[in-house]
């Protein structure tokens, strides 16, 4: 196993272990790549199929790398109601990507979450953490042109 999968010598190396490892990975580089397949089942004496397909089923994994910029918007039933599809197509439009997708550059990748806990300023979504509420076409487009901006 190739040095920077290191993190992982903290985890017991039953298979069992496995969405452990997953995680560790997912945590420390963002998504769980090729190479990330790999290492971890070389470590967990896994045949990299098998690891895949944990992968695949589980929704909680990415796998691709986010933006520098990683942008949720939240769907959950409020902010459904109040226009999450309508801030999730504006995002889109603005930055030329879909759900689940990064831009060629990089800089911004965009992904529709459950919820995000924040009802009350419905709708809402987040920046690398930082939430943004009531939100308008003005307004989201205003936001992402102040992150292009930075």
């Amino acid at each position: 196993m190739q040095e920077s999968y290191g993190y992982l010598n903290k985890i017991d190396k039953d298979p069992s272990n496995l969405i452990k490892g997953l995680q560790a990975v997912q945590a420390t580089e963002g998504y769980v790549s090729d190479v990330s397949i790999i290492a971890v089942a070389d470590y967990f004496s896994l045949p990299a199929v098998e690891v895949e397909g944990v992968l695949s089923f589980y929704a909680q994994f990415k796998r691709t790398k986010p933006g520098e910029y990683h942008i949720c918007v939240c769907d959950g039933t409020a902010c459904h109601i109040k226009g999450s599809t309508l801030i999730l197509d504006w995002v889109s439009t603005e930055l030329g990507i879909t759900d689940g997708e990064t831009d060629e550059n990089g800089l911004f990748s965009l992904e529709t979450v459950a919820c995000l806990g924040c009802c009350s300023l419905a709708p809402v979504l987040s920046i690398n953490g930082k939430v943004y509420g009531n939100l308008d076409r003005k307004g989201t487009v205003k936001i992402l042109k102040e992150y292009r901006n930075k």
